[in-house]
């Protein structure tokens, strides 16, 4: 019987330990943080709950151009409705904790053993918990990644704040300052507007989402400027200091930024300091993250890596995807290797933006000729009923063979709505296949179809 040692116990960790498990693997999870990693307890569970209650305020803020009106008869609902953040905090982290024990009880009928302790190797085939010594035939680097910290930002958990740390918050910042304009600062930046926090984002670049489809980030800027808040672009801090009972942002220019509270959202650094692998032979990057290939091996025999840690595409599908396909690829199973080009993403604001595939980047930069074309939503029969007027859908293909090469939606649940092109993406489907299937009318998937239709029409 295989002995799989895996360090960590995120999405790469818990998924890869239930893999080597079926397979009939003695794995053994050495945790620090709690079952489930950053991505259950602090990162994404947490965050998408918090925007889930987001997301209720921004429809309510739209109901009246639906008719919606309240006893009290005020023409605008969202005067009469507003958010007790120390109860939406209290939900937060019950449902993050639910689902770590619901985690843990999944392990448990996997007869996975869980060792609680930061462990670090001493050579390829053994790791060191405390006064315990594992050996193993398999090792698995699942350690994630947290929050980077401004040189002389130091946060305090109470006016200065990583995204790991909001949730202890009892009250709405008056004024919240979001230092860094990535997923993570508009996620943040997005949510809290819409909870009723006058909010200011602090973006280095010459717009929001600069890693996003530029279209995309367009919508979601002019989005922001018509609820009212405020995007300082080309701005870049420089540091954030607490002032009494609030915050200063000093900005590389030398201008000042007040607030109640900042957060910091200026990247990730992997956890993997202090674990003994390069002593190990196991390669890093500059950046400290773990070397991979695409079955999630690093360099050293017998020892993958999966998640944050490894620096690709850091998020939680992929993450469980490389544990699950590190186990496959160790234990002997058949194997798909990942590929980048079939991962779908979402930017979880309102509204949201979903991706998969080739980008609008590439195309431009004269990296592919795939034919492009963009549905504006306002076209849309169910968009216009339901009050939406932002956001699209763009689909690209191939040319002469017409196959789905890739896919941007913006719109409200973006993140349901990108399936059927992520669907298309991965089993290489055609613009005439995916237009012939039907849609539900109205939908807002059926633009879609549109999409496809029109890409006919140009092939």
């Amino acid at each position: 019987m295989a002995r799989v040692v895996i360090i960590g116990g995120g999405p790469g960790g818990y998924e890869a330990a239930s893999a080597a498990a079926q397979l009939g693997a003695e794995v053994t999870v050495v945790d620090s943080d709690g079952i489930g990693g950053s991505a259950v307890l602090t990162d994404c569970v947490p965050s998408k709950t918090l925007i889930a209650t987001a997301e209720v305020m921004t429809e309510v803020e739209e109901a009246g151009e639906l008719g919606v009106r309240l006893d009290d008869g005020d023409d605008d609902p969202a005067n009469s409705v507003r958010v007790d953040l120390s109860v939406v905090n209290k939900r937060v982290k019950a449902l993050a904790a639910a689902q770590s024990s619901g985690i843990s009880r999944r392990l448990d009928r996997d007869k996975v053993r869980v060792i609680q302790g930061r462990g670090r190797m001493d050579g390829p085939e053994t790791v060191v918990v405390g006064d315990e010594r594992l050996d193993a035939d398999v090792v698995l680097i699942a350690t994630g990644a947290r929050p980077r910290i401004l040189k002389g930002s130091e946060p305090d958990g109470e006016r200065i704040l990583t995204w790991e740390q909001v949730y202890e918050l009892e009250e709405l910042p008056e004024r919240l300052i979001v230092v860094g304009s990535g997923v993570t600062g508009a996620e943040f930046a997005s949510a809290y507007d819409a909870l009723g926090s006058d909010v200011v984002l602090v973006s280095s670049r010459d717009r929001v989402l600069p890693g996003e489809d530029a279209d995309a980030a367009a919508v979601l800027e002019d989005v922001f400027k018509r609820r009212g808040l405020t995007v300082l672009s080309k701005s870049r801090a420089e540091s954030v200091k607490r002032s009494g009972d609030g915050v200063v942002v000093t900005l590389t220019d030398g201008r000042k930024v007040e607030g109640s509270h900042a957060l910091l959202a200026v990247g990730s650094l992997p956890n993997t300091d202090d674990m003994n692998l390069v002593e190990s032979g196991v390669s890093l990057t500059d950046g400290g993250f773990v070397q991979v290939d695409r079955v999630s091996r690093t360099t050293a025999r017998g020892v993958y890596a999966a998640g944050d840690c490894t620096g690709v595409l850091m998020l939680a599908s992929v993450a469980a995807m490389q544990g699950r396909i590190a186990m496959a690829h160790a234990l002997g199973d058949a194997v798909t290797p990942l590929d980048q080009s079939t991962v779908s993403a979402n930017v979880f604001t309102a509204p949201e933006i979903a991706t998969v595939g080739l980008t609008q980047a590439v195309v431009d930069a004269g990296g592919s000729t795939a034919l492009v074309v963009k549905v504006p939503l306002s076209d849309n029969a169910r968009a216009k009923m339901q009050g939406v007027r932002d956001g699209f859908v763009k689909l690209f293909c191939l040319p002469n063979t017409g196959i789905v090469v890739g896919g941007v939606v913006v719109a409200p649940r973006a993140s349901e709505l990108i399936h059927p092109i992520s669907l298309a993406v991965g089993t290489r489907l055609t613009v005439d296949q995916v237009a012939q299937s039907f849609t539900v009318y109205p939908s807002i998937s059926g633009s879609v179809a549109e999409a496809a239709r029109r890409l006919h029409l140009r092939n």
